[in-house]
C-alpha cells in the first residue's frame, strides 16, 4: 500500500487531509444546510471500508457508522480482530453517498440513496481510491457490493474473496452485508455462516497487512 515508508505515509496523510477538507465543505446536492458529509479520520489506512450512506446519527457530520448499524458493524470487525478504535485508524471509511438520505418511507430504516443522489458523490470515492490505492476493500451492503462486484446475490459473494480492479489499482474485496437492523439477510438460514467466513477472511488479511506495515516502520 502507499504507506510503505515513513515519507509515503506522511504524503498519504497530507493528501487525505486536503481531500477531506474539500469533502467536508461539499454542498453539491440539495440536502438541507444542516446535513453535512461524513468524513473518515484515518490518515494511514491499510484498507478501505465502503458503506452505503450515513444514518441519521451522522446527519451533522459525525463519525461514520456512529449509530446502531455502526455498533453492529464494529462488533463484526472485533470478531475479525479489530476493535473500534483500531478499525477507525486502519480502515478509511467511505460510502457511496456522504450525506444522510433521509428515512425510508415505510418508517423502517433509512432510504436508499437514488441514482441521482449517488452521482454527485461518485467523484469523492474515485479520488479516495486514487489517493489510497487500497489492496483490500471491504464493501458493506448492496450498493457498495454492486459497485465493485456487480449485481449478484449476496449469498454468492459474501464469505469469499474477490479480485477487483479500481482506478487506484487492484485489490481483494471482502464484502459484508449491511449491518442495519432493517436488513434481514444475516438472519436467513446459512447466511450467518457466510458472514463468519467473511470475517475470518478479513481478519487474516488485516493481520497480514499489519505484519507488513510493522516490517517497514
Amino acid at each position: 500500500m502507499p504507506a510503505s515508508t515513513p515519507r509515503s505515509r506522511r504524503a498519504l496523510a497530507i493528501a487525505l487531509d486536503e481531500h477531506c477538507e474539500r469533502l467536508a465543505a461539499c454542498r453539491r446536492c440539495s440536502h438541507a444546510p444542516a446535513v453535512l458529509p461524513i468524513v473518515s479520520h484515518a490518515r494511514a489506512p491499510r484498507a478501505m471500508l465502503i458503506g452505503q450512506a450515513p444514518g441519521q446519527v451522522e446527519t451533522t457530520g459525525g463519525k461514520p457508522f456512529a449509530g446502531r448499524a455502526g455498533r453492529t458493524l464494529f462488533r463484526w470487525l472485533e470478531r475479525a480482530g479489530l476493535d473500534e478504535s483500531t478499525a477507525r485508524e486502519v480502515l478509511y471509511i467511505a460510502a457511496m453517498t456522504r450525506c444522510y438520505p433521509g428515512p425510508h418511507p415505510s418508517g423502517r430504516g433509512d432510504r436508499v440513496p437514488s441514482p441521482g443522489e449517488r452521482a454527485p458523490c461518485a467523484d469523492w470515492l474515485e479520488d479516495e481510491l486514487r489517493i489510497i490505492r487500497p489492496t483490500l476493500i471491504v464493501p458493506v451492503g448492496r450498493l457498495a457490493i454492486d459497485r465493485f462486484l456487480g449485481p449478484r446475490p449476496l449469498d454468492e459473494v459474501i464469505g469469499h474473496e474477490h479480485e477487483v480492479e479500481h482506478v487506484g489499482g487492484r485489490a481483494v474485496a471482502i464484502p459484508l452485508p449491511h449491518p442495519s437492523g432493517a436488513s434481514s439477510w444475516v438472519h436467513q438460514p446459512g447466511n450467518k455462516a457466510l458472514l463468519e467466513r467473511a470475517l475470518d477472511l478479513l481478519g487474516a488479511r488485516v493481520n497480514s497487512a499489519a505484519a507488513g506495515h510493522r516490517s517497514v516502520a
